[in-house]
């Protein structure tokens, strides 16, 4: 079994929920839910490894915040 970080954003015009894994292309989706998106970019990911372990193209580490004046 493996694991992989995936990015979650709230798109302001739909009101949905969006996921991608970084540096992964083709491995993003949406959902109304933040459980819909869970068992959607599971599915995807599951699609793209039938094609066998991705390369991916980055690597996710982390977010940090700033402050700005």
């Amino acid at each position: 079994m493996h694991s992989y970080n995936f990015v979650v954003e709230k798109d302001a015009d739909t009101g949905l929920y969006v996921g991608h894994v970084p540096g992964w292309p083709g491995a993003h989706c949406q959902g109304e839910s933040l459980d819909e998106l869970q068992k959607n970019i599971q599915e995807v990911v599951a699609m793209l490894l039938e094609d066998g372990s991705p390369k991916l193209e980055s690597e996710f580490v982390g977010i940090q915040t700033i402050k700005v004046a």
